[in-house]
This record gives structure tokens, sequence and C-alpha cells, in this order.
């Protein structure tokens, strides 16, 4: 195989990764063939390790190592809440703000008729029966403020009030540092709902 394939190739897999453009890939590729043959193989080894050693956790549905994740297995966290977020990505986003010690609840995306995503191609049954078997007392939705994000919470929402557990959705407004003048009518609307006394 030619040198210019080899290297089309490698710009035509680096340019299928979310966010990386012809110029970055270009960029990564070049880098890679400037670099320490070991670095490449370090790289090539880490991205098979962790397509080979991590799934998803058989009770969260984030990423694990073992059977559970390190969340679920971890006795301090409080068992009574949940955390419902679309993508494992979140989970990683709320950790580290240090602020939520609850579990958690990975749906595997978010309501979407344009992309036929219903309910069904979620682990939303999966939910329901954890709210039947564990001890839950609050549930906490926290999709992303956008039209999926918002239909799936009030599918949700709907589905499990009727079982006696609290729901609730994490609070949308405006962000530290922002300015009045510049936010949108929704976001600034949401921020006046969510509003809470000093």
């Amino acid at each position: 195989m030619s040198a210019d394939r080899s290297l089309q190739i490698l710009l035509d897999e680096l340019g299928r990764l979310p966010g990386i453009g012809p110029k970055s890939a270009q960029r990564i590729a070049y880098h890679l063939l400037e670099a320490d043959p070991e670095q490449a193989r370090r790289l090539a080894a880490a991205i098979i390790q962790v397509k080979t050693e991590v799934h998803f956790c058989a009770r969260c549905f984030n990423y694990a190592t073992e059977q559970e994740c390190s969340i679920c297995s971890d006795t301090s966290r409080d068992r009574t809440r949940i955390c419902v977020v679309s993508e494992p990505r979140d989970v990683s986003a709320i950790e580290r703000t240090g602020s939520y010690r609850g579990l958690y609840h990975v749906l595997g995306g978010v309501i979407s008729p344009m992309d036929k995503i219903g309910p069904e191609q979620l682990h939303v049954r999966e939910l329901l029966a954890r709210l039947g078997a564990e001890d839950i007392e609050e549930l906490i939705i926290a999709t992303n403020p956008n039209i999926e994000g918002e239909t799936t919470a009030s599918y949700l929402a709907r589905a499990i009030k009727p079982l006696g557990v609290c729901v609730s959705r994490l609070a949308s407004g405006l962000p530290v540092g922002g300015d009045l003048e510049y936010a949108d009518e929704l976001t600034l609307g949401r921020a006046i709902e969510a509003r809470r006394s000093l």
C-alpha cells in the first residue's frame, strides 16, 4: 500500500470522529507521523483497551469495567435518589460539580421523533424496573434544556408520577457572569420561574 493511500485512510478515520474536521484530522495525522513510533503504539493500545474493557453498567448504563460502575458499587452514595441523564458523559459533567452524591440512570439518548427514537429505544423500561425494585424517593431529570430533552423530561414525569416517586427537574436559567440583555426569552423566562429566595 502506498504512503499516500495509508495517509488517506488515517485522514478518513480521523475525520469520522466528532468535532474533527479536515484540517484537524490533517494536523493529528501529521503529528502521529512525526511522533515517536512508541507514542503511536500507546495511542493505538489505549483505544483497543478501552474498546475491550469498557462496557455499560448492568444497573445504570454508565460506563463500567466491572458488572456495575464505580458509582453504583459505591455504598456511600445516597441510594434514595436517581439522577436521569441522556448520555454517560452527562454523568461526568454532574460528578465534576461535587454537588450530587446520589445514583444515576443513563437513558442512552432522548426522545426524538425526527430521528425515530421513542421511549422504546431508550433505557426507560429499566428505569421503571429500578423504581419498582429500589427504595427511591426522588428522581432528578437532568436532560438538556432543548426540545428533545424537554420532551423526554415530560414523558418521564408523566410515566413516573403515578408510582409515588417525587420527580424534579434541574433548574435552568442565566449563566454566572451573563448579561440579562443578551439572554434569550426562553432562558430568561426559565430563570424567573426557577428563582429562589435569598
